[in-house]
C-alpha cells in the first residue's frame, strides 16, 4: 500500500470535535499549525506535528513513503461535499434566464414549456455517452474547486428508460480511472409529473413498481428524492411514495417549501434523511425538522439564480438544526455550480460563522448523504483534502470564492490543477 506524507501546511482545520446540529463558535475549531498529513492508500493514517515531519523526511529513506513537501503558505481543509446537485443532464436554459431578467417568474416560465421540462427533452435526445462526457466534464470543475464528494440526481428522464439512462451515466464516470469527485446517485425521478402520465397518482406508482426494483438490484442508486411543491407533488401524494421507497431499502430526501410549504411536513413525517431549498420555511417548518432530526440543506445557488431571498440559515441553526448547504448545481435556477462562492455569500447574508459554514460543506454535509468517512480529517477517513494558498484560514471565505485551491487530494490521489498549481517539492523518499 502506498504511503504519503504531505506537509508542512500552516493551518489544519480537522473540522473534529464539532456538535451535529446547532450554532458552532469559530473557537470551536480544531486548527493544528505546522503540521502534516500521512496518508496510507486512499485512507488518512493520522496528522502529523511538524517535529514527527522533519524526523520522518530527514531518517532513512522509506521505499514506500513518498513525501511531498509544501514550499509555500498553505491552509489545509477536509474536501468539500456538495450534498445537491442535478449535473447530469444536456442541454442549456439560458433562454430562461434572459427570461427571468425581462420579468418572467420561473414557474411561469414552466407553465409556458420551459424550466425543467426543456430540460427533459434535451437530456431525453442525448445519448448515454453524451451524458456521461458533460457529467465528467463539470465533475472535473467541481474537483477543481474542492468538491471532493458530489451527490448527483436523476430526474430529467421522467420514465424508467430515460431514469436508468441518467443513473448509469452516472455509475460510469465513478468506475473511471480518471480524476473526479466520488459521485452519490440519488433518483429523483418524481421530479415533475412526465407530459405522457396518466396523472401525478399513476407515475409515482409505476416508479415504485417498475423503476425503483430495477434501480436497486442494478445499484444504481441507494436514495430517492421527490420534489414536493405547486407543479409537481402534493405533500399527500409524496408521504405514500417516499414510504414506499423507504421499504425497498432507499434513505429519502425531500425537495421542500421552495416556492410553498408542506414539503418540510413530509419530510418529517416520513423521516427523511433531509430536507432541501427551506426558502419558504418559516418557525413551525423549522420546528418540525428538528423534532423529527432532519438534516436542513439550504441551496444559496437556487436563491442567486433566481434572484429570491435565501433561506433562513440563521433561524435554522439558532433553532437547533443541522445546516448543510449545497450548490443546486442544475441548468436552470442554479447555473453557477460554485460551492465555496455560494456558501460564501450566504454566509454573509446570513451571518454565519466560519465554522458554521465550513461544517455546512464539509462534515454536517458527509452526514447529510450518510458518510461517515468523510468530512473530517481523522485517522481512517477518507484521504479528501484541499489546500488553498494562504496562512490563515478564514481567507478562505473572506475572499467569497475568488481563493482557489492550490492542493487538492482526492481518495489519496494528487489532483492536476488548471489554475494556481502548487509549490510542493517531492523528495528522495519515494
Amino acid at each position: 500500500m502506498s504511503r504519503k506524507l504531505i506537509g508542512p501546511f500552516s493551518e489544519i482545520i480537522t473540522m473534529e470535535h464539532l456538535p451535529q446540529r446547532g450554532p458552532i463558535e469559530d473557537g470551536l475549531l480544531e486548527v493544528v499549525k505546522d503540521g502534516a498529513v500521512l496518508l496510507e492508500g486512499e485512507r488518512i493514517k493520522r496528522v502529523v506535528q511538524r517535529d514527527e515531519f522533519d524526523a520522518l523526511c530527514q531518517g532513512p529513506s522509506h521505499p514506500r513513503l513518498e513525501v511531498i513537501e509544501i514550499k509555500r503558505e498553505t491552509v489545509l481543509v477536509p474536501g468539500f461535499v456538495d450534498a445537491h446537485t442535478h449535473i447530469c443532464f444536456a442541454g442549456s436554459r439560458s433562454d430562461d434566464y434572459a427570461r427571468r431578467l425581462a420579468g418572467e417568474s420561473y414557474l411561469d416560465i414552466a407553465r409556458r414549456g420551459g424550466g425543467i421540462m426543456s430540460t427533459v427533452r434535451s437530456t431525453r435526445a442525448a445519448s448515454e455517452d453524451e451524458l456521461v462526457s458533460s457529467l465528467m466534464s463539470r465533475a472535473g470543475q467541481h474537483l477543481q474547486t474542492g468538491v471532493t464528494t458530489c451527490e448527483v440526481k436523476s430526474g430529467y428522464g421522467l420514465g424508467p428508460a430515460e431514469e436508468t439512462k441518467m443513473l448509469r451515466s452516472i455509475k460510469r464516470v465513478n468506475g473511471m480511472d480518471v480524476p473526479h469527485p466520488q459521485l452519490v446517485p440519488t433518483c429523483l425521478a418524481a421530479h415533475l409529473v412526465p407530459p405522457e402520465s396518466d396523472g401525478p397518482k399513476v407515475y409515482l406508482d409505476m416508479i415504485l413498481r417498475d423503476l425503483l426494483p430495477i434501480v436497486w438490484k442494478e445499484g444504481l442508486a441507494r436514495r430517492v428524492d421527490i420534489y414536493v411543491d405547486k407543479g409537481a407533488f402534493s405533500p399527500e401524494m409524496a408521504i405514500p411514495f417516499l414510504s414506499g421507497a423507504k421499504a425497498l431499502g432507499f434513505a429519502v430526501t425531500v425537495h421542500a417549501d421552495q416556492f410553498s410549504v408542506g414539503g418540510s411536513r413530509v419530510a418529517a413525517e416520513v423521516g427523511a434523511l433531509s430536507a432541501d431549498h427551506l426558502e419558504r420555511s418559516e418557525d413551525e417548518e423549522l420546528e418540525g425538522l428538528r423534532e423529527a432530526d432532519v438534516i436542513a440543506t439550504v441551496l444559496p445557488g437556487s436563491s442567486i439564480g433566481l434572484g429570491l431571498p435565501f433561506a433562513r440559515a440563521r433561524e435554522m441553526l439558532d433553532q437547533g438544526l443541522s445546516l448543510v448547504i449545497a450548490s443546486d448545481w442544475n441548468p436552470g435556477s442554479a447555473p453557477m455550480g460554485d460551492l465555496l462562492t455560494e456558501a460564501a455569500i450566504l454566509g454573509a447574508n446570513q451571518r454565519l460563522s466560519t465554522a458554521e459554514t465550513l461544517a455546512a460543506i464539509t462534515v454536517r454535509a458527509a452526514r447529510a448523504l450518510s458518510l461517515e468517512d468523510r468530512g473530517r480529517i481523522h485517522q481512517g477517513a477518507r484521504g479528501d483534502l484541499v489546500g488553498f494558498p494562504c496562512s490563515d484560514h478564514r481567507e478562505i471565505l473572506y475572499r467569497q470564492g475568488a481563493l482557489r485551491p492550490n492542493l487538492v487530494i482526492c481518495g489519496g490521489k494528487s489532483v492536476p490543477l488548471s489554475e494556481g498549481c502548487a509549490e510542493v517539492e517531492k523528495n528522495g523518499n519515494g
